[in-house]
């Protein structure tokens, strides 16, 4: 069992950064790659990013790539998602989420997820 728990989510105008943080507990993060997916209103959720149980390779939505970045530090049990140059279109809950087996992006593929964090993104 893992428990993942999201923060730094918040309202920004367009142009403007925010990280997301998601600390998990439980079973050994080394364990996971680690995702992160979001849902607009009305929307179907979204593949994001992904990162590997190394942190040595990276995934991301062809929408998210050049402006956002994942990363994760195994010594604190947390990844991370910086994203710049934010778009209003990226007004989402964002969610992270664990994958035992495989890197990917299909959300049938993590196993474990957190409540999300909402982000805002004003034009």
């Amino acid at each position: 069992q893992v428990q993942l728990v999201e923060s730094g989510g918040g309202l920004v105008q367009a142009g403007g950064s925010l990280r997301l943080s998601c600390a998990a507990s439980g079973r050994t993060f080394t364990s996971y790659h680690m995702g992160w997916f979001r849902q607009a209103p009305g929307k179907d959720r979204e593949f994001v990013s992904a990162i590997s149980q190394s942190g040595l390779t990276a995934l991301y939505a062809d929408s998210v790539k050049g402006r956002f970045t994942i990363s994760r530090d195994n010594a604190k049990n947390t990844v991370y998602l910086q994203m710049n140059s934010l778009k209003p279109e990226d007004t989402a809950v964002y969610s992270c989420a664990a994958a035992p087996l495989q890197l990917g992006r299909r959300p049938s593929q993590y196993d474990y997820w957190g409540q999300g964090t909402q982000v805002t993104v004003s034009s």
